[in-house]
């Protein structure tokens, strides 16, 4: 008598497993998330097998030299400098976004760049037929005869397929959440069948030498839909941000095993899809109008690249007895909430009776902690009235004791501050001169500052209203 194939419940989530189902996942948190799925039978009717002897591995020491990966440059610039140079052959890249920002388009982009250039290129999509690909190619202005479209989900004939074909050089799968694999009891995109198709997928990458590309979904948070096991089997993990209805996009790397991590490239979204910004900074400050309370510029670093933003900070009374509102966008809010508690606690700033709304302008997401120094003035901006000086910019990390510390890479930030006609810069203290001095760029007037209370004060006297001079 066939044995009854035992059953499981896998978080969608996380993919922990259950015994039972349940409302709530304990390892993650999440609800309704838990999905009953088949489990994989035993070969040997459930007893455990028998362990074979290994054969041995060879240990090598440090010594000798690698060369560098091949690259494929795929003719957009602002990909291949977020993938470190173009695609190696036999990677697997992950790129996630909210539904409608342009992975599609990007890929679909790159692939003609790349088939028009003499590479072999098969897109796979499993969520739109042949004929809206060939729409959206027209509607784009993409023309590229060598490029081999289909409209498959099965991994098994995709496999087959791939096996027959020569000289491929790069595979995209658009997505993985649509891919379904006939060995496996579970609907496509679940935990188990994102697992084993996204595996098969890879161990046909690396078999056969081609760059593999596989879209993910998100989930409402912006993390990548399914466990977390997709992101350590694949070479790098990219993140495509942005406001749909904002014409930037960012392409953020957040792993990458053949490049830099946290690389950004900078498009923008036209009617002929996704164009490169190589100047990202002048686009970002496009509309800004100085001498505005509440507004300074910020001198951040993207990965190796500096990036020049403004920061917007508006406060106003609290209304009745509620407790006061802190909106944020594009920043960490819980820094901000700490960056309020050291202007009130260290600088005698009455900040908590105010709604405080920051936003950084042109829709960038900014991560690193150097960042405190231009919120701050900012904050302090908006809280006097009076505004930042036009053309001077910030960076810094405040402690919580309120001095202001180093960041890293300053002279790339002046470097850019003065190609963009900057003649100020508020930056941290240098403690070690003797042994690491400063030189500013021409024009550049450097203001160090020790402590957040020295800030403060240029916005308080009766004669500091240019904070540049």
């Amino acid at each position: 008598m066939a044995r009854r194939p035992s059953h499981h419940y896998v978080c969608q989530s996380c993919g922990a497993v259950f015994p039972k189902w349940a409302g709530r996942c304990e390892a993650c948190g999440a609800w309704n998330s838990i999905v009953e799925e088949a489990a994989a039978p035993s070969a040997t009717g459930g007893t455990a097998p028998r362990r074979a002897r290994g054969a041995a591995i060879d240990f090598v020491s440090l010594d000798g030299v690698a060369e560098p990966p091949p690259r494929v440059g795929t003719r957009i610039a602002e990909l291949d400098r977020v993938l470190g140079g173009g695609l190696v052959p036999a990677s697997v890249v992950l790129v996630g976004g909210d539904p409608g920002i342009g992975k599609s388009t990007l890929l679909l982009q790159a692939a003609c760049a790349l088939a028009n250039g003499g590479r072999r290129v098969m897109y796979i999509s499993g969520e739109e037929a042949v004929d809206q690909i060939r729409l959206r190619a027209r509607r784009l202005g993409l023309d590229a005869p060598g490029l081999h479209v289909a409209a498959a989900i099965n991994v098994t004939d995709i496999a087959g397929t791939l096996e027959a074909e020569r000289d491929v050089a790069l595979v995209i799968i658009d997505s993985i959440q649509t891919m379904w694999l006939e060995t496996v009891e579970s609907a496509p995109g679940t935990v188990s069948q994102v697992r084993a198709t996204a595996f098969e997928l890879i161990r046909l990458a690396k078999q056969r030498g081609f760059s593999l590309i596989l879209v993910g979904h998100v989930t409402k948070e912006g993390a990548l839909a399914g466990p977390r096991v997709l992101e350590h089997m694949v070479d790098a993990v990219m993140y495509f941000e942005g406001d749909r209805g904002h014409q930037f996009r960012i392409l953020r790397a957040a792993k990458n095993r053949f490049g830099a991590t946290d690389e950004i490239g900078v498009f923008a979204m036209t009617d002929q899809g996704l164009v490169e910004v190589p100047n990202p900074s002048a686009l970002f400050l496009a509309e800004r109008r100085g001498h505005i309370a509440g507004s300074a510029v910020f001198a951040g670093i993207e990965g190796t690249r500096p990036v020049l933003l403004e920061v917007q900070a508006l406060l106003s009374p609290k209304s009745g007895d509620s407790a006061p509102r802190r909106a944020v966008v594009g920043w960490d809010s819980s820094r901000l909430n700490m960056l309020l508690a050291v202007l009130e606690a260290r600088c005698g700033m009455k900040l908590h009776g105010m709604d405080v709304h920051l936003n950084i302008a042109g829709g960038l997401r900014v991560l690193e902690p150097g960042a405190d120094l231009a919120v701050a003035a900012a904050l302090v901006s908006a809280a006097t009235g009076r505004p930042t000086h036009a053309g001077a910019v910030y960076f810094g990390e405040v402690g919580l004791s309120g001095e202001v510390r180093q960041v890293a890479q300053v002279d790339a930030r002046l470097k850019e501050a003065q190609k963009l006609g900057f003649d100020a810069a508020f930056l941290p203290r240098r403690i070690a001169r003797g042994h690491t001095r400063l030189v500013a760029p021409d024009g550049l007037h450097l203001n160090e500052i020790g402590h957040l209370g020295d800030l403060v004060a240029l916005f308080g006297g009766g004669d500091a209203a240019d904070d540049g001079s």
